[in-house]
């Protein structure tokens, strides 16, 4: 029961509607490298605010294909960890890794983010970039997160929050429950974080924009494959494309996007 409630959070996280479409998911997202947190940005957040030295460790839970972990390696000189569920996901960060020089400053496993958080300990950093509700709900996610950092230690989370004036109902993606921004400040508070910066988006939806239409026709364009090989599965591959040309509509239109850094009081 607990794995299948581990697929369906990492399913809703990259927008599929059932667990059936996880096998797939590596061929439809082969032509990114970024999946969701902006790597530039998560790169200036650390180096703003934390004294960088060759001991400090951070952890990239849900890392994805690597693309933060290695540029903040990359960049910052700091030793990352990045754990992902996705096999394939994380042979491209090792190969990542290596074709960008930094192999020996990253370590790149396959877990369950939701039993890392059990185990994993005393590190400076944590990032947690753009993974939805694998941790949960967002006090039990801030909470978890707590507990793998230092006292004094940092947070970084790229997330989404409604306006003011937008009602849930108005979101396209409606399988997660935006928060305002209001609520997520007061959420700080409650769970001891101190809010330090915010990176956020809305200077860039121009670009966003392009990257929403490159972005849609190399999913499309895989979907369609799949359903070539696959046509009793058109379906699942329908709504997952749907379900990712709902996301770039919020994106661009109704979520506030942004990046987070908060330390731990």
């Amino acid at each position: 029961m607990q794995n299948q409630t581990i697929q369906e959070n990492l399913a809703t996280s990259l927008t599929a509607e059932t667990t059936e479409l996880l096998p797939f998911l590596p061929y439809l997202l082969q032509d990114f490298w970024e999946l969701g947190s902006d790597p530039d940005a998560m790169t200036q957040l650390v180096k703003n605010h934390i004294p960088l030295s060759p001991k400090i460790k951070v952890l990239d839970l849900a890392c994805g294909k690597g693309a933060v972990s290695v540029k903040i390696a990359q960049q910052l000189g700091v030793q990352v960890k990045g754990i992902d569920l996705l096999p394939e996901f994380i042979e491209v960060a090792k190969q990542k890794a290596t074709e960008h020089n930094v192999s020996d400053l990253c370590e790149f496993i396959v877990g369950d983010v939701t039993q890392s958080i059990k185990t994993e300990k005393d590190y400076d950093v944590v990032i947690f970039g753009a993974a939805g509700i694998v941790l949960g709900s967002p006090p039990e996610m801030l909470c978890s997160l707590k507990t793998v950092i230092k006292p004094g230690g940092f947070i970084l989370i790229d997330e989404g929050y409604r306006p003011d004036d937008v009602g849930q109902s108005d979101v396209k993606c409606n399988s997660y429950q935006f928060l305002t921004e209001r609520q997520w400040l007061a959420l700080f508070k409650e769970t001891g974080l101190e809010l330090i910066e915010t990176a956020s988006d809305e200077n860039n939806q121009t670009s966003a924009s392009g990257d929403s239409k490159a972005g849609m026709a190399f999913i499309t364009a895989r979907a369609n494959e799949l359903i070539e090989k696959h046509p009793d599965k058109r379906a699942i591959f329908e709504e997952y494309v749907q379900g990712q040309q709902d996301e770039y509509d919020d994106i661009e239109n109704t979520i506030a996007c942004v990046t987070w850094i908060l330390r731990k009081l």
